[in-house]
């Protein structure tokens, strides 16, 4: 899995390494191909409310915005589907300084929160929606899941990231049909 961190936040703290292991152990729990790319940005709390405000119609900044870049992705998809074996999964845009902010409410750190908000975004990427009661408790089961099993592989590790392709995500479930976004 290739996958590409770009800080454009001014947050010097963000620790980009474990975020892109993270990004990876999730995209290998939910059986994506590993040619796949994946874009992760990190922005300042303006050009975040800017994207939010034109993506979504809505004020101010947000904590996670994703971009699907390849309309018919399909995380079934093989090497032997296209000419090029490579497809780019798409953006997950992250404000760390939202983040903080929402860790703080949650009494959790803002690495905790920047991970979840990252595989909530890979999620959206592969699919899954909560627009609907029944969409939104299967996501965040999933979601869950995936968390709880990097924190596992995190720990058998002794805090330190997980050498990539670790996948102790068994049975986090399969990626749900792809929405249009």
């Amino acid at each position: 899995m290739a996958v590409f961190v770009a800080n454009e936040s001014g947050a010097n703290d963000v620790d980009e390494i474990r975020l892109t292991a993270l990004a990876r152990f999730v995209l290998d729990a939910m059986k994506v191909n590993p040619l796949a790319e994946l874009s992760v940005m990190l922005v300042e709390e303006k050009a975040m409310a800017d994207l939010h405000v034109r993506y979504m119609g809505e004020e101010g900044p947000t904590d996670v915005l994703s971009f699907a870049q390849d309309d018919a992705f399909d995380a079934s998809w093989s090497e032997s589907a296209d000419d090029d074996p490579t497809t780019l999964l798409g953006d997950v845009v992250l404000c760390p300084e939202v983040a903080r902010r929402q860790a703080e409410q949650a009494g959790h750190s803002r690495e905790r929160e920047l991970h979840l908000l990252c595989t909530h975004g890979i999620l959206h990427l592969l699919g899954y929606d909560h627009a609907e009661p029944d969409e939104e408790r299967e996501m965040l089961k999933i979601q869950n899941k995936l968390l709880a099993s990097w924190d596992v592989a995190v720990e058998a590790v002794g805090g330190k990231r997980p050498a990539d392709g670790a996948d102790g995500a068994d049975g986090a479930g399969e990626p749900g049909p792809t929405a249009a976004r």
